[in-house]
């Protein structure tokens, strides 16, 4: 199939109104303009056009002039496959979003993780993420919308893959980090790439459609993990000291969105508003056209001609700094020079976020956007781990107490599970080739006895006074041993690493949770889609979070699993319109040359909330539910009701 991107297609003759007259009567050996063969303008056309308008004053702005080009290339094939690869980068984005959640409970015991070493990778990932959007989104309004999603891509697809192979806790940290940053850059940028390529009318509902992806993401990540992770015989191993669980081989899996979102970008055009942004004339005409030859062709109609022979640019201070840095210093001076006046545009866009005309409405989007992200993400913490203490306390609860029992010579041949043993006395005991599983002994004496091939989980020993023991081929560490005093008590041939017990450490009630919420999500999708162009932005905004909030009352009810899920179904199906309404107010809200600058610091904002949110709402599981509730609740409230004092952007056209 030929490529409808590829900047050498030929094309057929345009008619007479769309070619260039510029090298009529030339003599032969006057240069010839090469853009004649494509039918591009040539530029002495275009100027001659635009002081022709000037005289006039009849000149239309070029915010006016593109809406009225993506009007005239119609909204068909072309966005659709767009739709499609953004979609995938996007999805790319929410399975990161679940992949190190999911691959916690088998990662830190595989790799050893401390409860504070587990709390560090889950802020790193974040923190990535954030700085991530801060950088990109900044970059993308001077580099380009399709360039740096390239970068964005790759970095994340790099640094993911090696993950997967990681042994080392730090080393696997380090990588996670490092792909965080690059695919924290995704969301700004693929909404404001998208927003550019549609018109007016489209844009509510299309960058509606495009949300469903982060949905499917999750779909994918837990479904995935829920078919991967539990599955032992799954993974493989080189040799003692490198091995490859399924949780990794799950890892390896969800780098497949991202890679088939790279592909596909690789083939799409940049922003022709970028372009004309950045006084690249030609580029953009041709995109433009090769926009408005693909849709009408995909509809019938192949005969319908671009008719654009002027295109507005206006002149940027980037244009007189590359003619003036072009012929002077060396290759690495002028590239230092390019590099940090590129850098020093990019802080320049930032603070012209706080002029006048800008200031008050983003601050009350920075608002909004900090108390969704707040309440969504702190009680997206909050969920799973309520589930997870309500399955603790009932399991708590079978827990069975043995209190100064006497065991002599006995052979153990059987797991210990869920008990509790105090003020025992253990004389020529053997323990062999069983499982421990939550067992604490308590004040109990060891004497003669022999421990051998044991695989233990959350067992400890705590003073206890242990005799003449051998410990040979055991998970039982010097940590476990809490106050305890041992006397001729020998460990012989230790196993390496911890003990992964993937029936019991992979649950899949918190894989169902996972994708039943990301599910909910859909009905909510849909019906925000289809009436973000009817009912307005803010409207959808607005009434989204204080309906959310009165659903967060509901979870005051719940006092089962099963309600919990219930309740987080609901809640993510109600809040998921408010997502929407934000992501397409703030590329709408905007200039285009601050529109990826703009989102990035929303989509910072966001993830800085998220961690507040995940470390307030989790130091209050299994003390009170009350406060997480009520902390989500306000911020609700708040953020809907300042909301509506946005303004409304569904009949604006993109400045």
């Amino acid at each position: 199939m030929d490529d409808p991107y590829h900047n050498n297609t030929d094309y057929p003759q345009q008619d007479e109104d769309a070619a260039s007259d510029a090298t009529e009567g030339a003599d032969e050996d006057d240069q010839m303009y090469e853009g004649e063969y494509q039918g591009i303008p040539h530029p002495d056309e275009i100027k001659e056009a635009r002081r022709a308008q000037e005289e006039e004053g009849g000149e239309e702005s070029l915010p006016e002039q593109y809406e009225s080009i993506m009007e005239d290339c119609g909204h068909g094939r072309f966005q659709w496959m767009l739709f499609l690869v953004l979609g995938l980068a996007l999805m790319a984005d929410g399975v990161d979003g679940f992949v190190v959640g999911f691959v916690m409970p088998s990662a830190e015991k595989d790799m050893c993780i401390s409860n504070s070493d587990k709390g560090l990778l889950g802020l790193l990932v974040y923190v990535s993420m954030m700085v991530g959007a801060l950088v990109w989104g900044g970059l993308c309004d001077k580099i380009g919308r399709r360039k740096c999603l390239i970068y964005v891509l790759t970095i994340d697809l790099v640094f993911s893959f090696l993950s997967c192979f990681a042994q080392g806790y730090g080393f696997f940290v380090f990588l996670r980090f490092c792909s965080g940053f690059g695919i924290g850059g995704s969301i700004p940028i693929v909404y404001t790439y998208f927003t550019e390529f549609l018109q007016m009318d489209k844009r509510g509902e299309h960058l509606s459609w495009l949300c469903m992806f982060w949905m499917l993401g999750g779909l994918y990540a837990s479904f995935t993990a829920w078919g991967i992770i539990p599955h032992y015989g799954w993974g493989f191993a080189i040799g003692t000291q490198f091995q490859i669980h399924s949780w990794r081989l799950f890892m390896f899996v969800c780098l497949f969105p991202a890679l088939a979102a790279l592909i596909g970008v690789v083939f799409m055009p940049e922003s022709p508003r970028f372009l004309l942004e950045n006084a690249r004339h030609d580029e953009a005409w041709m995109i433009l056209r090769k926009v408005h030859d693909t849709n009408w062709k995909a509809k019938g109609e192949p005969e319908r001609v671009f008719t654009v022979t002027n295109i507005k640019t206006p002149q940027t201070q980037e244009d007189e700094f590359i003619e003036i840095q072009s012929d002077t210093g060396t290759a690495f001076q002028r590239w230092t020079v390019r590099k940090m006046t590129m850098l020093q545009q990019v802080m320049a866009n930032v603070m012209s976020l706080s002029a006048p005309e800008l200031r008050l409405q983003g601050l009350f989007l920075v608002i909004v956007w900090f108390c969704m992200a707040f309440s969504y993400h702190g009680l997206g913490v909050w969920f799973p781990d309520m589930i997870k203490y309500m399955q603790y306390e009932e399991y708590e609860s079978k827990v069975r107490v043995f209190h100064r029992e006497r065991v002599e010579r006995f052979h153990f041949n059987f797991s210990l599970v869920n008990q509790v043993h105090r003020e025992g006395e253990y004389i020529h005991d053997k323990f062999a080739n069983i499982e421990i599983k939550s067992v604490k002994f308590e004040d109990s004496l060891f004497e003669n006895c022999y421990f051998e091939d044991i695989r233990s989980t959350n067992t400890f020993f705590e003073n206890c006074t242990i005799k003449n023991t051998v410990f040979y081929n055991t998970d039982l560490w010097q940590e476990k041993f809490k106050n305890c005093r041992m006397e001729n008590t020998t460990f012989l041939h230790p196993k390496k690493g911890c003990h992964l017990n993937f029936q019991e450490e992979n649950d899949i009630v918190i894989y169902l949770v996972s994708f039943l919420g990301s599910l909910a999500v859909l009905p909510g999708n849909i019906i925000s889609a289809l009436f973000m162009d009817k009912i307005g932005r803010i409207r959808i905004i607005g009434g989204s979070m204080l309906v959310s909030s009165a659903c967060t009352f509901l979870l005051l009810l719940s006092f089962s699993q099963g309600a919990v899920i219930c309740w987080q179904c609901l809640f993510y199906a109600v809040s998921v319109a408010a997502w929407n309404g934000l992501e397409v107010i703030s590329v709408e809200l905007y200039p285009s040359s601050k529109r990826g600058t703009a989102f990035g610091i929303l989509n910072g904002i966001c993830k800085f909330a998220a961690i507040i949110a995940s470390f307030i709402f989790a130091a209050f599981i299994g003390i009170t539910k009350i406060i997480p509730i009520f902390l989500a609740f306000v911020a609700l409230v708040c953020g809907g009701l300042v909301a509506l004092k946005l303004p409304e952007t569904r009949e604006k056209i993109l400045s």
